[in-house]
């Protein structure tokens, strides 16, 4: 019975090629975006499973008491010590702090930089026991001047062999190897090494801080610990050391299982950071290709239902009961929802790399050695089968055998009456089609306004590297007066806080508003070639200048820091006004002087975020950056220039340069891709939709080839015949418009707010997505219609 199941269903394939590629390709297309999708969001969904008590533990971030948008994912030293000493609940406390900057590994012959390093807590492989391919994870931190490094690291010094117990050199300091953390694992962090507090210098008392957070603080709660009651708890009593004086921050504990998808609008977050957001809406789109494709299925099935009917009359005359029939045609439909799914399963093998390279990440697809994942392809296939196979089988199976061996005409759809569920599904796709086209043109106009907004400064040309060496660190002076004879070299700064790099802040009191109380501010640490070398706007008040030695305790800030502060309504009014700063590296001393310059603002930081209140001062002790304004000419000479001199002043550590424009183009890597993958899968959606027109335009033209007979022996011409066949499907295109628009309005919008600087949607948006949806109806439709109008009406009407 089995065998003459399979040859039914090959029987009956061959007998309609057409509408059978159309059903499997769209099919395909539809479970391969889907598989691929699903192994995207199963990874993303995977992070920090792999640890055990998992569940259990919690990272402390801050949320501040006067703006609920501004989290900070760091916390002070002493949440760690404060929460262990005294709550039960807690069971263990890790710190980590993440390296921001390069730096320079030495073993053997091989000098490179290196990025990805975290300083931790001994501790730190007791709560987080990540796989090792060589050593143990067990005291790896204890000794002081130990490393543990990941397996690419390893690879790059030391071959394949096994490193442990090797040294290698760390900014000109030696350390042992302990171990190496094996690849590939899910782990919130990106670790490329890890080294002890105790090897970073972390200690003494400034390890009592509450009011300094670099560290990353995580704890295991006690089986049974109540979460929100110990944040009750702990809020309560770190109220009065976080007040400090400005607005207080408040710890809250986030899920470990949460860093990765839920932290993306954190601020100083060193997780690898994915976006629930972006993963909802890929998980949406799989399911409206899917839809689409199902919806073609039932919809080609039941138009071709009277082409079925003779079959479905001798069956039942020789015995066949509905119940066999019904299942017959839903076994029909999940035997070609599996013939898609193994074409689906081969290219998602295929495509599967371009995947790991498009996400840089490393996904398998595992189904022959994963029993869930084999099961899950096996269920998608029979709830596919059934689903779009349903409704066809009850139609099929509900022909009368009298009418159909009689010869009566027989049809989904009584004659006269409109085929509801057709032109109902057929609006459901192209709602889908119109929602997705929108969607695209909207993430493109953002994507490509934040690629090209005036950021209030010129981004071009400008190449950064940071200062390395005793002997740079203290000579950058004479390193840039030498830079600026080069002929190409248009200026030079040197400073801590250039765009699209990192920052520091801290709290700002106004002399003439004592009742506003510190405000914290980003702490721009620069020169006197800063404003020129960034081509900032001076709005009032003048630029630093070498010549006055007092400007070492004067302020330039920026437009909104004038309103912040409460500094006047213009930027005339700031100028003379005195601020106050608690500086960097003594807390007790204080550093006080006059406003004497106000820019206009300027993004230093992604468009995600407002502009903050910004200052500008000049104070050597943090300079660690140098930037460097290039003529567009000969601009490969000019780098070779720059490094023979770098050699000069730091010959043993390699230059590591980039430019201003790259970071911020790294800065949108998540909406890149985003527009990319909405793109391809709008791409996908409308041709599986256009697929389906396709075929119920080939059977509306079968259907009515004695009608455009008649008309053109009438005289009906070509373009009447063809408006004829193609104004239906027109008019279900242009509800699916009236229906998709404003949903994609509603979606669209949300994720706009989640840019502090975004393009509104414009009504022509919705125009442009009506053209191009009825555009690709009308060429679809138009293929069938122009052949049937074209057909020679004597062969239509032989048979009459």
């Amino acid at each position: 019975m089995f065998a003459t199941f399979i040859t039914s269903c090959f029987r009956n394939i061959k007998r309609h090629k057409g509408f059978s590629f159309i059903n499997i390709a769209g099919l395909t297309l539809g479970l391969t975006a889907c598989l691929i999708i699903g192994l995207f969001v199963r990874d993303e969904k995977q992070y920090d499973k792999f640890i055990p008590g998992s569940e259990r533990i919690y990272r402390v971030y801050q949320q501040s008491e006067a703006d609920v948008t501004n989290i900070i994912a760091s916390a002070p030293p002493t949440f760690a010590t404060t929460l262990k000493q005294n709550y039960p609940e807690v069971e263990k406390t890790v710190r980590v702090v993440g390296i921001n900057t390069s730096e320079l590994f030495e073993a053997g012959n091989k000098k490179l930089y290196q990025q990805g390093g975290l300083i931790a807590d001994s501790n730190f492989f007791d709560l987080f026991p990540l796989r090792f391919r060589y050593g143990s994870p067990i005291q790896a931190l204890e000794d002081p001047n130990s490393i543990v490094i990941s397996a690419g690291m390893a690879r790059q010094f030391f071959g394949n062999q096994d490193p442990v117990g090797k040294e290698i050199i760390m900014d000109k300091s030696v350390i042992t190897v302990k171990g190496v953390i094996a690849e590939n694992q899910q782990f919130h962090l990106p670790v490329n090494y890890i080294i002890s507090m105790s090897q970073a210098g972390y200690k003494g008392d400034f390890m009592q801080s509450w009011q300094w957070y670099p560290f990353h603080t995580y704890v295991l709660l006690q089986k049974g610990a109540n979460v929100q009651q110990l944040e009750k708890k702990f809020q309560a009593y770190s109220k009065p050391f976080l007040k400090g004086e400005g607005p207080s921050n408040v710890p809250y504990f986030q899920p470990l299982l949460n860093i990765h998808l839920h932290s993306s609008h954190f601020k100083y977050d060193i997780s690898d950071r994915g976006n629930i957001s972006y993963v909802k809406a890929l998980t949406l789109i799989s399911i409206f290709i899917l839809l689409i494709a199902c919806f073609n299925f039932v919809n080609l099935a039941t138009s071709q239902s009277v082409q079925r009917a003779k079959e479905v009359g001798v069956r039942k005359t020789i015995g066949a009961g509905r119940k066999q029939l019904l299942l017959q045609f839903i076994g029909e439909t999940v035997f070609l929802a599996l013939i898609s799914m193994v074409m689906a399963v081969a290219a998602t093998y295929m495509l599967l790399p371009s995947l790991n390279h498009f996400t840089e990440k490393h996904i398998q697809f595992s189904f022959l050695i994963d029993p869930a994942i084999a099961f899950l392809i096996l269920a998608v296939v029979v709830v596919v089968g059934i689903l779009a196979g349903f409704y066809p089988a009850l139609v099929l199976s509900s022909f009368k055998p009298i009418n159909v061996l009689k010869g009566n005409v027989v049809a989904d759809t009584a004659s006269g009456k409109t085929p509801w569920l057709r032109h109902g599904l057929v609006v459901i796709q192209f709602s889908l089609s119109v929602l997705l086209i929108i969607s695209a043109i909207v993430v493109i106009g953002q994507v490509n306004y934040l690629h090209n907004k005036d950021l209030g400064f010129r981004k071009e040309q400008i190449m950064f590297f940071p200062i390395k060496g005793e002997a740079l660190a203290e000579n950058y002076e004479s390193f840039k007066n030498e830079l600026l004879t080069y002929q190409h070299v248009v200026s030079v700064s040197v400073g801590y806080g250039f765009p699209g790099d990192m920052f520091g802040d801290g709290m700002m009191t106004v002399k003439e508003k004592p009742e506003l109380g510190p405000i914290r501010a980003t702490q721009l640490m620069v020169d006197e070639d800063y404003i020129k070398t960034l081509g900032l706007t001076l709005m009032a008040g003048r630029d630093f200048s070498k010549d006055k030695k007092t400007d070492e305790s004067t302020w330039i800030i920026n437009e909104t820091a004038v309103r912040e502060l409460g500094l006047g309504s213009s930027p005339e009014q700031a100028i003379g006004k005195t601020l106050s700063w608690p500086t960097w590296r003594k807390s007790d001393s204080l550093k006080t002087g006059p406003v004497i310059g106000v820019v206009k603002d300027f993004h230093f930081k992604s468009l995600h975020q407002k502009v903050e209140p910004a200052v500008l001062q000049i104070y050597p002790q943090a300079y660690s950056k140098i930037a460097v304004k290039i003529k567009g000419a000969n601009l490969e000479k000019t780098i070779t220039g720059i490094k023979t001199l770098w050699t000069k002043f730091s010959p043993d550590y390699p230059i590591e340069f980039s430019f201003l424009d790259e970071s911020f183009t790294k800065m949108y890597k998540a909406e890149d891709k985003l527009k990319t993958l909405i793109l391809l899968f709008t791409v996908i959606t409308i041709f599986v939709a256009c697929l389906g027109l396709l075929g119920l335009a080939a059977y509306s033209a079968e259907r009515r080839r004695k009608e455009i007979g008649i008309r053109k022996v009438l005289g009906a011409s070509v373009n009447g015949v063809v408006i004829l066949l193609s104004k239906d499907f027109v008019k279900l295109v242009l509800i699916g418009l009236v229906i998709a628009s404003p949903i994609a309005w509603y979606f669209m919008t949300q994720w706009l707010t989640t840019f502090s600087y975004r393009i509104d949607i414009k009504w022509w948006v919705y125009a442009v997505a009506g053209m191009i949806a009825v555009g690709l109806a009308l060429v679809t439709v138009s293929l069938q219609a122009v052949k049937a109008a074209l057909a020679n009406p004597v062969n239509n009407l032989r048979s009459e």
